[in-house]
């Protein structure tokens, strides 16, 4: 298979519901990881809409998709990250990304696209292992999140849930 063929069949597996990571790309199509980041690469660079998440590649959502989006910002400790992420998927909305505003660097955004508890206890497991920080580390806890829901009362509820663990920070 051509590096052309590779890049269609990765753009092709990334259709699928759950983000794949590198390395499993890479051992479907007999080739190494770093082939694999650089065909990634190849493929933003042609105008795919490929995000990195914690559990792998995927591609972003349809901007048709349905629904209402809504930043919403938030300030709590680390050790309130799970709880955090638990409310907001257990009230139905996905957490797309975190986005913090650096001193030096200006806005920084993760992609998260975490949508069950699965999700959010495989992000978790990720960042324990890999003994990564948090990006709002970087901010004394400040950050936002772009979530999704149903529509602006399904929102409304994650603020209100939010707002009651001291977690929404409000004007």
């Amino acid at each position: 298979m051509d590096a052309s063929e590779r890049r269609k069949r990765i753009v092709s597996l990334l259709k699928s519901k759950s983000p794949l990571t590198g390395a499993y790309l890479a051992k479907t199509l007999g080739v190494t990881r770093q082939v694999i980041v650089s065909d990634i690469t190849v493929l933003r660079a042609a105008g795919e809409t490929i995000l990195a998440t914690p559990r792998g590649y995927t591609l972003a959502a349809d901007p048709g998709k349905r629904g209402v989006t809504k930043l919403v910002a938030v300030k709590h400790a680390p050790e309130d990250t799970g709880d955090e992420l638990m409310t907001a998927v257990d009230l139905g909305i996905e957490v797309i990304d975190v986005i913090v505003d650096h001193p030096v660097y200006g806005q920084l955004t993760g992609q998260l696209s975490l949508s069950t508890r699965e999700d959010v206890a495989s992000f978790l497991q990720v960042m324990k292992g890999t003994k990564a920080g948090l990006l709002s580390s970087l901010t004394d806890g400040v950050h936002l999140h772009t979530v999704r829901g149903r529509d602006a009362s399904h929102i409304a509820r994650l603020e209100a849930a939010l707002a009651e663990k001291g977690y929404l920070l409000t004007e």
